[in-house]
């Protein structure tokens, strides 16, 4: 790159470029140049270098050196600068250049100066370029007058020590706002307007301050009511946090001015009971019932009342608004992307595609944002086309303690537990919890800019626990210094309190008169919520009746008319005109049209597409995300089809007719567990809907266990939420190694209880085409876990003809295929999954008529009948094997040993069952990994499985 001393780069300044009519130009240049570098000249780089100010700062902070240059330029066109003058004094005042800078740093760093703190326990460093002489500046300027630039002080110049002042207001105060990182000017200029408008005063009127008094007395009221009614009770209470309730009230309340309809709301435990009762309505009363252990579950194991959800309606400026609270395990952060599905869901139903009418309302914890892996997974999906909901408003109760943690050096790595959130460029406003004026400001500013630009953005509520972490904490045992100032401190409702005294805007009665007025609504168990609905617009709700209170039948119609099913596959074959396909994707779409139409058996991709092209027929919503699922990993589903010449993407699912319902593929980010997590409450949202989630590779599922363990395994009987999700999940031992081969199916099955899911492996493109639409036309909505095959996608035994998916329904036993004699038979395998086609070949090549084969397709609820009917059927059998690829101690056999030795044992009950046989597991042997990673070890294990299966020596295979 070339460089330009200061006389060459007074030159380029005396150039045409930089006339007074080019100012404009100039000023565009530059901000090219703060975006990229090398995108401008190198001349230009190195004058524009002149006046780099080390920092991400906007071109404005040397706008007025521009516009000064080209007024000099323009005074002195024609002619020379004036003899003896030094061309640096000419053009400008070097201290000028250092006003702009402080102005830029105050608006960058000032964040690090703001008294946030209400323990004021923080000891931070010195801010090195908030200082007068890092830009070249003294004591002796401060009487100085300078031009005030886009700094919005109300007027063109002010002295250095005005501009001062006025800053360290706007910056320095109880606000620290973060907004540097954001990566558009736009945004920065929206802050800066909004910052700096009143000159760092915050002007409420009196009406607006005894509202937050009103909503204050609330939050304070509850948790003193509590303390004293169930002393030593685990209640997580808000203690030192306050205002956290005036903050949501106001965030309700805007967006609800906005035209918002639904404000779905996530947090964990701490000041939970405090926003039930306050912000979303739930009768004081019941929680006391709860308390009391009153409160007994109608059905199911119920769950502590810190987790319980809740939903209301509330009116606000803009009409009735519906509140949800998204049920919440111990497990902190993991309901963020649960409620992110959920809103999503909400949007899409009303057709909200900018995020306006529905706004999710996450809530934080300070160790929690900071240390959960799931927070960096949520952050990652809010702008992506699966998973955005338009922006999401981020509170983060800082109690600036963890449970017993609060040496910032254990905690994390980071200055502020909210960093995290920069990955995505969210603005950060740090706001000091005592001052609830600031909060709720900072609660306008949070939700005026989601609204603005639909992106995330975190209020950071520094506050503190007054109590400990839970009510039967002594935290002074390991944060005495923190309690020895929280013990003498006023609480914050108190010290708002004084504060509107002392302004005239209150009476020491009214002060007095809010106090007892709330404790007496207590004591009444009146509901205490502001603009409570108490007749809400049920147009606001799903109407979830039809899909509750069913048995969970197996034995459903699911059969589509023959020729239905070929339109179908025709409207999917057909192309946009122009549209050119990849060579072995063209060949593809006419195999499987043939399939479709009844010419060849169909495949799993082929009958799979059948039963979603049915669905969205029939007005169900049809939403498939997860790594690769538009193609397919293993390249069986390909339902989105690119055009090779332009990259133009087709989905032929989504344009079968004008009245079918949505179809959505999305390939999602590399994540399991916010990805399922987000699909769990999406599902748990729309009831007329088939939600999929598919694994890359079954194996992978695990990264998601606590989705799978506190939600899809359990969130029926805890929390009564009834939920249709499917999972599909690639499973089957084919000598990929022990990451690549089996789904945990043990972890699911001994989950499996109280009819809480169902568990299937199905064999056949029938099978799969009828458990889908089972999931979707049965008024019943259970997760439906698939251990989906991987090889059988495109194997030779595995197809189904046409007929199949017109006239069946899914079978949750098939029975033997071949035409044995039953009177021969002596031995049944029972099995499930890809080992059945190695034990029917070499059945076959053997000719052991003497065995046969039976598949369970269901595992949970295990369909004894059907099992014992098979059974039933060959008169002089002895030997009931069940036949697993995987390890002994995992896949099916623990599960199914007590059930099939109460069954068909020596110890049976079933009444037709006639006599008892010997029942016994052929499996690989036990293991503590899933599979071998030799090819050599997978291929002997296998024979001997299946020798083993069929009853034979490993040498008699073929």
């Amino acid at each position: 790159m070339n460089t330009m001393t200061n006389e060459d780069a007074l030159k380029a300044a005396s150039a045409t470029e930089l006339a007074g009519d080019n100012a404009t130009y100039i000023e565009s240049l530059y901000e090219q140049y703060l975006q990229d570098p090398d995108s401008v000249d190198a001349d230009w780089q190195a004058y524009f270098k002149e006046y780099e100010t080390g920092n991400d700062a906007l071109h404005h902070a040397i706008q007025d050196q521009f516009l000064l240059l080209a007024r000099n330029q323009t005074a002195n066109k024609g002619g020379a600068a004036p003899a003896g003058s030094g061309s640096d004094t000419n053009c400008m005042d070097p201290r000028q250049m250092g006003v702009q800078k402080l102005i830029s740093a105050y608006r960058r760093r000032g964040h690090r100066r703001a008294k946030l703190d209400p323990l004021q326990l923080q000891a931070r460093a010195p801010v090195e370029d908030l200082t007068l002489e890092y830009h070249g500046l003294s004591e002796a300027d401060l009487d100085t007058v300078f031009p005030t630039s886009d700094f919005n002080i109300g007027k063109p110049e002010a002295t250095l020590r005005e501009i001062i002042e006025v800053a360290e207001r706007i910056y320095c105060g109880h606000i620290g706002l973060e907004y540097m990182h954001v990566t558009t000017s736009t945004e920065k200029r929206w802050f800066e307007n909004y910052m700096e408008t009143n000159l760092g005063y915050i002007k409420f009127d009196k009406e607006k301050k005894k509202e937050i008094l009103e909503r204050l007395t609330a939050a304070e009221g509850l948790e003193k009511y509590l303390a004293r009614k169930y002393t030593g009770v685990k209640r997580f209470g808000l203690e030192g946090g306050e205002s956290f309730i005036p903050a949501v009230h106001e965030i309700i309340q805007r967006a609800g001015g906005y035209g918002t309809k639904e404000i779905v709301m996530g947090m964990a435990h701490r000041g939970r009971l405090n926003l039930l009762v306050n912000i979303l309505g739930k009768n004081p009363a019941d929680l006391f019932d709860e308390f009391d252990g009153k409160v007994m579950p109608e059905k199911g194991s119920g769950d502590v009342k810190y987790h319980n959800g809740y939903s209301s309606n509330v009116m606000t400026p803009g009409g009735e608004a519906h509140l949800a609270l998204a049920f919440n395990p111990s497990h902190l952060e993991i309901v963020s992307p649960v409620l992110e599905g959920s809103v999503r869901a909400r949007q899409v139903r009303r057709n909200d595609t900018d995020g306006n009418l529905v706004l999710p309302l996450v809530v934080h914890g300070d160790a929690a944002i900071a240390a959960q892996g799931v927070v960096q997974e949520t952050f990652q999906m809010s702008q992506t086309r699966a998973y955005t909901t338009g922006g999401t408003v981020h509170i983060v109760i800082n109690n600036q303690v963890g449970f017993t943690t609060s040496r910032q050096e254990d905690a994390r790595s980071t200055e502020y537990c909210t960093d995290i959130a920069k990955m995505v460029h969210a603005p950060i406003i740090h706001v000091n919890g005592d001052d609830p004026e600031a909060v709720v400001f900072a609660a306008q500013m949070a939700l005026d800019y989601r609204h603005e630009f639909h992106k995330d953005i975190v209020i950071d509520l520094f506050c503190y626990r007054r109590n400990g972490h839970n009510e039967a904490d002594e935290p002074s045992a390991t944060q005495p210094l923190m309690y020895a100032i929280i013990k003498k401190l006023p609480t914050t409702r108190t010290q708002y309190a004084q504060r509107l005294l002392a302004e005239g805007v209150i009476s020491e009665g009214d002060d007095k008169r809010l106090d007892d007025e709330y404790r007496e609504a207590l004591d009444k168990g009146e509901y205490v919520a502001n603009s409570l609905v108490q007749e809400p617009n049920e147009e606001l709700y799903v109407d979830w009746s039809p899909y509750l209170g069913h048995e969970l039948e197996d034995d459903w119609d699911t059969s589509v008319d023959i020729e239905k099913l070929k339109e179908y596959g025709r409207r999917m074959a057909a192309m946009p005109e122009g549209f050119k396909l990849q060579r072995q994707v063209q060949k593809m779409v006419e195999q499987r049209l043939a399939m479709q139409t009844g010419e060849e058996p169909l495949n799993w991709g082929a009958a799979e597409t059948l039963a979603y092209a049915s669905l969205v027929d029939e007005g169900f919503l049809v939403r498939i995300t997860g790594e690769d699922v538009g193609r397919g990993t293993f390249s069986h589903r390909h339902s989105e089809i690119f055009n090779v010449e332009n990259g133009e993407m087709y989905v032929p699912l989504a344009h079968l007719n004008d009245t079918q319902a949505r179809f959505a593929t999305y390939n999602s980010l590399l994540s399991e567990e916010a990805v399922l997590a987000f699909e769990y409450g999406y599902a748990t949202t729309v009831p007329n809907a088939l939600i999929i989630w598919e694994a890359q590779f079954g194996d992978f599922v695990n990264g998601a266990q606590v989705v799978i363990d506190q939600f899809i395994s359990s969130g029926e009987t805890k929390w009564q939420r009834v939920c249709g999700l499917t999972m599909l999940l690639p499973h089957g031992f084919e000598g990929q190694g022990p990451e690549h081969s089996s789904a945990r199916l043990e972890r699911f099955l001994q989950l499996c209880a109280e009819d809480n899911m169902q568990v299937i492996t199905p064999t056949t493109p029938a099978q799969i085409f009828h458990a889908l639409r089972r999931q979707a036309v049965r008024p019943i909505r259970k997760p439906l876990v698939v251990m989906s095959p991987k090889s059988l996608l495109r194997h030779k035994l595995a197809t189904s003809e046409l007929e199949e998916l017109a006239n069946g329904k899914f079978e949750t036993v098939l029975p033997e295929i071949d035409q044995l004699d039953n009177d021969k038979v002596t031995r049944m395998v029972m099995c499930g999954g890809k080992v059945y086609y190695d034990l029917l070949e070499q059945r076959r090549e053997l000719g052991l008529d003497h065995v046969a084969i039976v598949r369970i397709e269901q595992l949970y609820p295990l369909p004894e009948e059907r099992m014992v009917e098979e059974v039933q059927k060959y008169a002089n059998l002895e030997e009931i094997v069940w036949c697993q690829e995987e390890p002994l101690n995992q896949g099916a056999w623990y599960y199914l040993a007590p059930h099939m030795f109460r069954i068909f044992g020596p110890q049976g009950d079933q009444p037709r069952v006639t006599k008892a046989h010997i029942v016994e597991p052929v499996a690989r042997p036990a293991s503590a990994a899933p599979a071998t990673g030799l090819p050599a070890i997978h291929v002997r294990q296998q024979r001997e499985l299946v020798a083993g299966g069929l009853g034979i020596e490993v040498d008699q295979l073929k």
